[in-house]
């Protein structure tokens, strides 16, 4: 390895190890901006879907239950030895993510690209006059691109999806199962960096009004209230469906789509069974619940 490479590698786990200090939970990356080890199912036989492991696209994938390293950011950590076991596994990492989603600061990143022509950043701002909010002051990093990353936090049981320009062109979410390169990061492309008068910041609450505009779009198609009929049933197997590190997000999803469908009263209780069922204590189900009902504007 040249000794920038090296150097990078070196800088790369320092910076990864001061993020984990604020809690923040991380992956090594590579150059290009993709995790650093290589999933150690790539050249699996793809099992039938539905079977434990199966990385074929239409069934379920493994996100570490193997007890293997490569598991993108599920790998995620803020344990120090953990990190270090992971870089040492990844001597060619230049970089390294931060994994949104996770406690205690459950990150969302708004990411303000520069790319084909956009002004992602007035964009932003017509947003944020339109619906009435605020970006706050906040942890801003400076990609190598021009564009700029905005480090915000969402409550603990409300799951923002990643997406890519569906607010606006050029405006892209990282939310669970995603993760932003951490200033410090080496790329193809150049170097990340906190903006100086950031650095210093934690990362600020999400503008409510802002929360709103990141979950997904209500459904339009309703089915009648007076049963949950099929659809209530297969939400309810949804839930049932969750393995540990999942279960909320499954059941705050589940909840969503329940009363964007006008069955979530009817629901609550069946939802709550099941949620008991994978181990949820009843209190932790029913705020869940109550958190779904309010992001979808009904009172819980």
């Amino acid at each position: 390895m040249a000794t920038t490479d090296r150097q990078a590698t070196t800088l790369a786990l320092a910076h990864a190890l001061s993020a984990a200090e604020r809690g923040l939970a991380v992956i090594p990356l590579s150059r290009t901006k993709l995790p650093a080890l290589r999933s150690p199912h790539h050249d699996d036989p793809s099992p039938p879907a539905g079977e434990a492991g199966a990385v074929n696209p239409a069934g379920p994938r493994c996100h570490g239950e193997c007890g293997r390293l490569g598991h993108g950011v599920y790998d995620a950590s803020s344990d120090p030895a953990r990190i270090r076991e992971l870089f040492a596994a990844a001597p060619w990492a230049t970089g390294y993510g931060i994994a949104c989603g996770l406690p205690p600061h459950h990150l969302i990143g708004i990411d303000l690209d520069t790319k084909s022509g956009t002004d992602s950043s007035s964009a932003l701002r017509e947003l944020a006059l339109r619906h009435l909010f605020t970006i706050p002051e906040t942890v801003v990093v400076l990609t190598p691109s021009g564009g700029r990353h905005l480090w915000l936090t969402g409550p603990p049981d409300v799951v923002v999806p990643n997406s890519a320009s569906r607010l606006a062109p050029g405006i892209d979410i990282r939310g669970a199962g995603g993760y932003l390169v951490g200033p410090g990061s080496r790329t193809d492309h150049g170097l990340y960096g906190a903006a100086p008068a950031t650095a210093h910041l934690a990362p600020a609450p999400c503008p409510p009004s802002l929360l709103r505009l990141l979950l997904p779009p209500p459904r339009t198609n309703h089915p009648t209230p007076t049963s949950t009929g099929q659809h209530g049933q297969g939400l309810v197997q949804f839930v049932l469906a969750a393995h540990e590190g999942q279960r909320n997000t499954r059941l705050f999803w589940a909840a969503c789509r329940a009363y964007e469908n006008d069955i979530g009263p009817a629901l609550i209780d069946p939802l709550v069974e099941a949620a008991l069922g994978t181990g949820l204590s009843e209190r932790e189900a029913r705020a869940t619940i109550a958190s779904a009902a309010r992001m979808t504007g009904h009172r819980p």
